[in-house]
């Protein structure tokens, strides 16, 4: 009784000192190319993407870290602190949106639309190949042609 009472308050105290580099045990959620602010309270030296495909982290100063969601899936995320110590190691969860979406089936072929208010094709991650690379055809000629424009 006594050990395991004596196990406890020991981690009590261990995970109380400053500086203790605690993961929450849920993940953090973050939306495929939406941005999510994360705030350091200690300062961050470092921030470090487990899988830069699925997120990426910018740090905008020592307490501001900004996760951008590129894919789906899971990954980590670590600060490090001016000493080069985790103060933070957390996962990351990235997921689509379904916020003014509508996904149409064709057989097992599926093409997605943004839909607010008016619905237009747009590219999301699994979408039929066909689909996808004429949406994306079409906004990389788009972009091209307004940089033209403008005189890029």
């Amino acid at each position: 009784m006594w050990n395991r009472l004596t196990r406890i308050i020991a981690t009590v105290f261990v995970c109380a000192a400053p500086g203790a580099a605690l993961a929450n045990e849920e993940p953090v959620l973050v939306t495929v190319d939406r941005a999510k602010i994360f705030q350091v309270e200690d300062g961050a030296a470092a921030v470090i993407v487990g899988n830069p495909f699925i997120a990426d982290v910018a740090m905008v100063d020592q307490n501001t870290v900004v996760i951008t969601g590129k894919s789906y899936g899971t990954t980590n995320l670590v600060i490090l602190d001016q000493n080069n110590k985790p103060i933070v190691d957390e996962v990351i969860q990235v997921q689509a949106s379904d916020q003014g979406v509508v996904s149409v089936y064709r057989n097992a072929a599926r093409a997605t639309f943004s839909c607010s208010p008016v619905c237009e094709p747009t590219l999301r991650l699994g979408d039929e190949t066909e689909a996808f690379q004429n949406a994306a055809s079409q906004a990389t000629s788009r972009n091209e042609l307004a940089e033209k424009a403008a005189g890029n």
